[in-house]
């Protein structure tokens, strides 16, 4: 006869996937309730670190563990291959974005240095850390993406982690009193373009998982190429750029470059990759739009809502060839 403690292990062992249960599912019951006397499971249930391990051990196992089906390791491949391409991109922006700013505060006279360095010193001691935090912490998507690389996955999920918290402050700021939520679809995007890619690294680069690589290229030249690419555009086309502007631009060159060498290629391609560049072409152009819509109706605002709208008409179509290409591979396969 089922105990109720067994019924409730039962029960929280249905967040496994159905292949992991068929194998492990009266193993991993019967270690659980161990030499438990048959009157106390009755009265006892899942403590909270079993629950935990079981939720992560259901990630581990539908993110490409040993011994899966093609489907969760297809999915699992994605997911990796989607937050290394996303932390790529934020770590150039993270370097090329603040290295772009102090250049043109201390070049263009005392007035726009002092005015730089009034954002620490003159709107209290949080809004100093707060303006401190913006500056330094998102250097830990650089962090990350090197220690991934390098098969340092949990300096990689530090990484990420104290990175995305940034992002954050705009949603809690109004909690302070300080100020409202005056675009809360951009925040809130933006805010996703930093989390999405932070827990799917933290998910998907698990300890069954394989090493992350490069489809091409060594890690460095990689990154210097995406920053290169990420200021230049900044550089030649201010008047378009946001918080958005230079990592859709890599993603765009990128992409792109991939989709051209796919097509020379006589071989079948894995489809994970497009798949991945999909996903984050479709959270870029997300970002993209809700920062461009507070703006269509401003007539002064003509050279960002042109750069913005055609990035935004890039985004979309390369996201289409993208999830056209990765289909057909699937097909193909």
């Amino acid at each position: 006869m089922t105990t109720l403690l067994e019924a409730r292990y039962r029960t929280v062992l249905r967040l496994l996937p159905a292949y992991y249960r068929r194998e492990r599912e009266e193993e991993m019951v019967e270690t659980y309730l161990g030499d438990l006397d048959r009157d106390t499971q009755d009265q006892s249930r899942p403590t909270l670190g079993e629950v935990a391990s079981i939720a992560a051990l259901a990630v581990r196992s539908r993110l490409g563990a040993a011994g899966a089906p093609r489907p969760y390791v297809l999915l699992g491949s994605v997911a990796r291959l989607f937050a290394l391409a996303a932390v790529l991109l934020l770590a150039a922006s993270a370097v090329v974005e603040p290295v772009l700013q102090l250049t043109w505060s201390f070049t263009r006279g005392g007035a726009q240095r002092q005015l730089f360095l009034s954002e620490f010193s003159d709107h209290g001691l949080i809004a100093a850390v707060v303006a401190a935090a913006q500056w330094i912490l998102p250097l830990g998507w650089t962090v990350a993406y090197f220690a991934l690389l390098h098969d340092r996955r949990r300096l990689a999920r530090i990484g990420v982690l104290v990175a995305a918290l940034p992002a954050l402050w705009p949603l809690l700021r109004p909690l302070t009193g300080e100020a409202v939520i005056s675009e809360p679809a951009f925040i809130v995007t933006l805010a996703l373009l930093a989390w999405l890619p932070a827990l799917a690294l933290c998910a998907a680069h698990h300890r069954d998982a394989p090493p992350a690589r490069l489809p091409a290229g060594t890690p460095g030249l990689v990154f210097m190429a995406t920053c290169v690419v990420t200021g230049a555009s900044q550089v030649l086309l201010p008047a378009a750029s946001d918080l958005v502007w230079g990592p859709a631009n890599g993603f765009v060159v990128g992409a792109l470059g991939w989709l051209l060498w796919r097509a020379r290629r006589t071989d079948r391609v894995a489809p994970a990759l497009a798949l991945a560049l999909a996903v984050l072409g479709l959270l870029l152009l997300a970002v993209r739009i809700a920062a461009l819509y507070p703006w269509l109706r401003l007539p002064y605002a003509a050279s960002y809502i042109g750069g913005g709208l055609a990035q935004t008409a890039v985004l979309a179509l390369l996201t289409v060839a993208l999830t056209v290409a990765g289909r057909r591979e699937l097909a193909a396969r």
